[in-house]
């Protein structure tokens, strides 16, 4: 057995809610008031319904149910459709490792009713497995940039994605059987191959924007599900799956330097997944800071869609590769990275939320218009600044209206936490009511909302499922 995987069993198996420091409690409440907010955000979208569609062809025994619909499938399809929700409308948090909650909170939730744990059993399973997910990503190093100064660019790389995620899609559901050592690591073993495969680059540089997106939370999630199955039934796992020459970050296809020591450097004493990005915008991370400095001008100006005649964003040179560029608003991958519609909905006045994704919204031919106002490409010294300090990102909106040019710029995107753009609990708590208002009544809403922020006196989590589905 690798001293990794031995580590990181242990570390799942032995960890008790009395370990948990308390602001580790408090991360794992509103990541799963977040990620649940997240997809019942998504229920009344295309790619959401045929989520549903497609777990009640999957079917099974009754033992879980669907985010919303309270449809009752087996664990294994309520880990494919509950990934697929949470991610579905680009909502959702990130956190060290990038989209971790669509891979680990599916597995862990749909085992937790199945089993109906109590809400400190679920608190700690969750953050057992979101704190996996974002440490195994540390054993693999890849440089973020090329050259140095105004000579420097942004390193894309040939691979990536969150193959890795699987590992704390795992952890977290095995924690709740309550699967021993050696099954532990079996699991864990397991589901290093039951992984996605690294289809993040392919999405940047495609020039049209398919649902797959970057992957397939829900896909990935089987496997991972899967793997805790097998582990208690006695299926032998390569625990030993990131040794040698050909280990995991090898066979998924990671290019990088490989540093096995740091995936459990002070695990247990420094908990790194509250490193938390929460999303104020339903769109992709990259455009986040232009929607701030554009907000800031139209609020402060009381500038009306009518009286701007351009916009233009410079930002992260992400925003120049393919998948921003495409001009197409055909579906909600288009809503959430057609950078020059996204800036078109901010100046349009339209609700922040789900609305961002509605048939109705993307087909406006006064936002469609409106359009060729906007112009958008990597800030010059963009690069230059993040080398300096990895916390910077610059960005900065000029918008020419009434016959002037209004100027704002940041330097922090809204929605880090521990920043001075941080959403407060209050914010997370709203963003939530109002992705849940798609489905759920008011009544089931403050419900919820109580018994995921209270979550540790919840005796049973099949009292807070009630809350969440019809």
């Amino acid at each position: 057995m690798s001293d990794t995987v031995q580590k990181l069993a242990d570390f799942v198996v032995n960890t008790r809610f009395e370990d948990l420091p308390a602001s580790v409690v408090y991360a794992v409440k509103y990541l799963l008031l977040d990620s649940i907010g997240c997809g019942l955000s998504s229920i009344t979208t295309d790619r959401g319904k045929m989520s549903i569609a497609m777990a009640r062809k999957m079917g099974g025994p009754p033992e879980s149910s669907i985010i919303g619909v309270g449809d009752r499938v087996s664990n294994i399809t309520a880990s494919y459709v509950n990934g697929e929700l949470i991610n579905t409308t680009d909502y959702d948090t990130l956190m060290p490792g990038g989209h971790v909650p669509p891979y680990v909170v599916p597995p862990t939730l749909a085992v937790a009713e199945s089993k109906n744990v109590s809400g400190r059993d679920m608190l700690l399973a969750t953050a057992l497995g979101f704190e996996v997910a974002a440490r195994i990503p540390s054993g693999i190093f890849k440089e973020r940039f090329t050259g140095k100064g105004k000579d420097a660019s942004f390193s894309w790389g040939t691979r990536g994605g969150q193959a890795y995620s699987n590992f704390g899609a795992a952890a977290g559901a095995a924690k709740i059987l309550g699967l021993d050592h050696k099954r532990m690591a079996n699991a864990l073993g397991i589901s290093g191959h039951l992984c996605q495969v690294l289809t993040h680059v392919r999405y940047s540089f495609s020039d049209n924007r398919p649902d797959t997106k970057y992957g397939v939370p829900g896909w990935q999630n089987t496997g991972g599900m899967m793997a805790v199955i097998l582990a208690e039934m006695g299926y032998m796992g390569d625990t030993t799956v990131f040794d040698g020459d050909y280990g995991f970050f090898t066979f998924c296809g990671y290019e990088g330097e490989i540093n096995l020591e740091a995936i459990t450097r002070d695990m247990g004493r420094e908990w790194i997944f509250p490193r938390i990005i929460y999303k104020p915008y339903p769109c992709c991370r990259m455009l986040h800071g232009g929607i701030d400095c554009l907000y800031k001008i139209i609020e402060e100006n009381n500038i009306q869609p009518d009286e701007i005649e351009s916009i233009e964003v410079l930002g992260h040179p992400t925003i120049e590769l393919p998948c921003f560029l495409h001009k197409e608003v055909e579906n909600i991958v288009d809503a959430q990275f057609n950078a020059a519609y996204v800036y078109s909905v901010v100046a349009n006045g339209v609700r922040i939320g789900p609305e961002w994704q509605d048939h109705a919204t993307m087909q406006d031919p006064g936002i469609r218009e409106f359009m060729k106002k906007v112009k958008f490409k990597g800030h010059p010294e963009f690069v230059a600044m993040a080398q300096k300090d990895m916390t910077i990102q610059i960005y900065t909106v000029d918008v020419v209206a009434r016959g002037a040019t209004f100027h704002a710029e940041t330097l922090h995107p809204s929605g880090t936490v521990g920043t001075e753009g941080a959403m407060s609990d209050t914010d997370l708590e709203n963003k939530f009511r109002h992705n849940a208002s798609r489905i759920l009544t008011r009544t089931k809403i403050d419900a919820a909302v109580k018994s995921i922020l209270n979550m540790e006196q919840v005796e049973g989590i099949s009292e807070l499922m009630k809350e969440i589905v019809l």
